[in-house]
This record gives C-alpha cells, sequence and structure tokens, in this order.
C-alpha cells in the first residue's frame, strides 16, 4: 500500500515539474526575445527616431511615417471590423437558435476563416477589393481614371479586417455568453423588448470582455505583413499619405523589407531592432489598455 502511494507521489510530483517546466521555459522564451530586441533597439530609440522620415537609403533617420501608417491602418481596421464583428457576435448570441442552419453556416464560416493562412487575404484583397471593387469604382465615376484599382490604405485596411474579423466575433460572443440567462428573462419579464434587453443589460455587462476581445484582435492585426504586403504597403515613400487611396508605409513590412531586401542589411541592423521595439511597444500598449479598460469597467460595476 506504501509502495502504491509513493509511486502515485512520485507520478504527482513528476507531472507538477513538468507543467512547472514548460511554463517557465515560455517565460524565458519571451524575456529573451524581448532582451534581444531591447539591447539591438535602444541605441535607436530616441524622438528623432520616432518623429523623422529615412534618409541615405534607409541607413539614417527615423520611422514616423511607418508609425503614421500603423496608426491609420489600425484606425480604418477597426472602423470596420469591430462593428461588424460585434453585430455578427449579437445575433449568433441573442437571435439565432443555437442549432439553426444559419448559425451553424456563420459559426462554420467564422472557424474557416480563422485557419485561412494570412497570405490568402492578401491574395483576396488583391483579387477582390483592387482588381474587382476598385476597377469598376474607376470606370463607374471616373471614367477609366486609375484612382481605386491599385494597392491603396483603405483596400489594405479592409483586407485586414477581414483577417481580425473572426477574433472579433469569438471573442464578442464569448463574452455575451458570460451573462446569465436569468438577467435576460428578468429584463423580458419586466416588459422590455428584446433590444431593449440588449442594449440595457447585455452589452453593459458584457462590455469588459467586448473591449478586451477586440483590443487584442486589433493588437494582433497591427503586427500582420502578408494581407497587406498586395494591397497598400511600400517600402518607402516620401510624403505621407493624404487621402484612402494613396499607399503608405507600416512597421511590420519596414522590418521585413529591410531585413531582407535591404542593399545593406548590416548596416540597417540598429533600425531593424529599433522599429521592432516600436512594434513591441505598440501592440504592448494595446494589450495594456485592454487590461485597463476591462478593470476599470468591472470596478464601475462593482460600485
Amino acid at each position: 500500500m506504501m509502495l502504491k502511494n509513493f509511486k502515485r507521489d512520485a507520478k504527482g510530483f513528476i507531472f507538477e515539474g513538468l507543467t512547472l517546466a514548460s511554463a517557465l521555459i515560455i517565460i524565458a522564451i519571451l524575456v529573451v526575445m524581448l532582451v534581444v530586441i531591447i539591447i539591438g533597439g535602444k541605441s535607436m530609440f530616441n524622438w528623432e527616431f520616432l518623429t523623422t522620415f529615412p534618409t541615405d537609403g534607409m541607413t539614417k533617420g527615423g520611422i514616423f511615417p511607418a508609425i503614421y501608417g500603423t496608426a491609420i491602418l489600425v484606425i480604418i481596421m477597426s472602423i470596420a471590423a469591430v462593428p461588424f464583428g460585434t453585430i455578427t457576435a449579437i445575433y449568433l448570441t441573442e437571435y439565432a437558435k443555437e442549432n439553426s442552419f444559419i448559425a451553424r453556416s456563420i459559426r462554420f464560416a467564422v472557424r474557416t476563416l480563422a485557419v485561412i493562412p494570412s497570405i490568402i487575404f492578401g491574395l483576396f484583397g488583391l483579387g477582390f477589393f483592387i482588381k474587382f471593387v476598385g476597377t469598376e469604382m474607376d470606370s463607374v465615376f471616373l471614367g477609366g481614371q486609375l484612382k481605386w484599382g491599385q494597392p491603396n490604405i483603405l483596400w489594405a485596411s479592409l483586407t485586414m479586417a477581414l483577417l481580425t474579423l473572426p477574433v472579433v466575433i469569438v471573442s464578442v460572443e464569448e463574452a455575451l455568453k458570460t451573462i446569465p440567462r436569468e438577467l435576460r428573462e428578468a429584463s423580458l419579464a419586466l416588459g422590455a423588448t428584446k433590444w431593449q434587453t440588449i442594449r440595457k443589460v447585455v452589452l453593459p455587462g458584457s462590455m469588459s470582455g467586448i473591449m478586451t476581445g477586440t483590443i487584442l484582435a486589433v493588437s494582433r492585426g497591427a503586427g500582420e505583413v502578408a494581407p497587406i504586403l498586395f494591397t497598400g504597403a511600400a517600402y518607402y515613400l516620401a510624403t505621407l499619405p493624404g487621402s484612402l487611396s494613396d499607399q503608405f508605409m507600416v512597421l511590420g513590412y519596414h522590418i521585413y523589407i529591410m531585413s531582407t531586401q535591404s542593399a545593406n542589411v548590416d548596416q540597417t541592423l540598429p533600425i531593424q531592432f529599433g522599429t521592432t521595439l516600436v512594434l513591441l511597444i505598440l501592440t504592448f500598449s494595446l494589450n495594456i489598455v485592454a487590461i485597463i479598460l476591462r478593470y476599470r469597467i468591472r470596478r464601475r460595476r462593482i460600485v
């Protein structure tokens, strides 16, 4: 009997050690990555680097156009993806029957979009937004003059919105499901309509989860490169984009090009690390904003 207990305790100890080791390995990998990037990019991280244009064949100067383009991309992507994804999640949770054909079809489409490689979204954006929608817009409204039928920041943002849409839908749907069914039934019993129940009970109660999920989805899209390769990103521009029909620079694509296509990769290595550090700070900032919003909304509900 004692031998059996010893073996059971030993197996439990080994399993606990393996799980702890796995967690520590993940943390160690993250720490090593951050240390390497910070050490490599700290020399370039200054106000001039953040606010000036690149010069001398991208070997000097700053990355302000890439920061500006990334910000515009994130804003337009959020405007396109978050409302549409939230409305879809509300329909799936509050209106559609769980096993209805429409609900199953939507969930199948969402799961399929979630596993499609990001480069496929870029090819879709090139074929649909640029070659079809943009070309037709030029033909109908501009008499064939080329404006929308070419890569630009609008088509890149919409392509990125499609990439992040499944994440938004799933995160919002899970947040809505955290609201107990009894609260909905109580609201309906008091005479509220379906929409009033959703607006006054369901959405306020799940707002922290909705905000967290959508911000995390947006932060993921901010670092993607493949969907915008063919739809609007440029290696270098002497001016900032002035309209939605202009191309733009973006941090992720800037890092990719400088590390693979630069005439002197070693000379631009500090700029690569500096740009990577800025991109990490951007994504971490979005994650921190999500945490703060969730905390403040939950605290307000408790008070």
